[in-house]
């Protein structure tokens, strides 16, 4: 019989060695399933970080494009506009340049005129001739202003 109690605490022992390890691995895998789980929660918040990430990316794409659009029409406008300005100058400069050489030409009779009060009433009225045919001719039949 000394056996056999012997044996009983034996068995026991290993018996309560075996629901121990049992009771180990069962935490062990409670801690690898809660481990799992949380590796794959922490896999989706970061998929859904991404997902965010990229959606405000192509949002930003997006309004950077069309702010580029914007920007490309303004600079096309503001083209255009100085084109525009730069050719009506240039109207502007060919007319200053007609006026001058008109109003140089009346100066030029203005000063002929004053030049002949000197002389006879023949010659006078020769130069006042030339002076109004010169005016007709070359002055008064052009337009001043060409819109």
């Amino acid at each position: 019989m000394a056996s056999s109690s012997g044996n009983s605490s034996t068995s026991t022992k290993i018996q309560s060695s075996g629901s121990e390890e049992e009771l180990q691995v069962l935490i062990d895998d409670e801690r690898r399933n809660k481990r799992k789980q949380s590796n794959r929660e922490s896999a989706r918040r970061s998929r859904m970080r991404k997902q965010n990430h990229l959606d405000d990316l192509t949002k930003q794409v997006s309004q950077l494009t069309k702010d580029n659009r914007e920007i490309l029409t303004s600079i096309n406008i503001t083209t255009q506009h100085y084109l525009n300005v730069e050719a009506e100058n240039s109207v502007l400069r060919a007319q200053m340049g007609e006026l001058s050489q008109r109003l140089q030409s009346l100066n030029d009779i203005i000063n002929i005129i004053n030049n002949t009060t000197t002389t006879g009433s023949y010659e006078r009225d020769c130069y006042l001739t030339s002076a109004q045919n010169f005016m007709n001719m070359h002055c008064l039949n052009q337009p001043i202003f060409q819109w």
